[in-house]
């Protein structure tokens, strides 16, 4: 269900902000289906993460998150493997390759895997960026239960222009109660 609500999400907010003039040129209605196929590939590189980097219940060594944070660039080859093999060009799988190399990065520049900064970070990653993290605070992890709606809202807001895109996180507060919809309607079994 997670890639359930990350699609979902990533659908609502470019839905959202389609009009807003620094993302209009991109949004197009075509784009937006374009961008929500391409959603449920963010972590598609994770399957070369070891199981017990995935599944470890506790706090992560410094190799191990070197290791793990390897998963953007293993998910960006990946879809370039497959927009290689394709006997056509598929238009969402260079979507999927900037949201899978880049919704680790973070506005600041502090973020992985090229430290890329403020309107360098593709649309389609910062919109996935924040989408991911959201549910990941919601969602009961192997090393943390899930977070109230209210507490994972503030987080997001907290890093406003350091962590996310400023008009992302705006677009956000506005649409909160579609994004808690969202969340209900794929909530995972074992949320509470």
């Amino acid at each position: 269900n997670h890639i359930r609500r990350t699609q979902s999400y990533v659908r609502a907010l470019a839905s959202h902000l389609h009009t807003h003039p620094r993302f209009a040129r991109l949004l197009s209605l075509d784009y937006i289906d374009k961008l929500a196929k391409s959603a449920p590939l963010h972590d598609i590189g994770k399957v070369g993460i070891p199981d017990h980097i995935l599944l470890k219940p506790g706090k992560l060594t410094t190799e191990e998150f070197e290791i793990m944070k390897s998963h953007a660039r293993l998910g960006s080859e990946a879809i370039e493997q497959a927009e290689r093999d394709a006997v056509k060009p598929v238009a969402f799988l260079a979507i999927a390759k900037q949201i899978a190399h880049w919704h680790h990065e973070k506005w600041d520049g502090s973020g992985y895997p090229d430290g890329l900064a403020g309107d360098a970070i593709p649309i389609p990653a910062r919109l996935m960026a924040l989408a991911d993290v959201f549910d990941a605070l919601i969602s009961r992890r192997v090393y943390k239960p899930p977070m109230p709606f209210a507490q994972a809202r503030e987080i997001i807001i907290g890093d406003r222009g350091r962590h996310f895109d400023p008009d992302v996180v705006d677009a956000f507060v506005e649409m909160f109660d579609e994004f808690m919809a969202i969340a209900e309607r794929y909530r995972d079994d074992t949320d509470g």
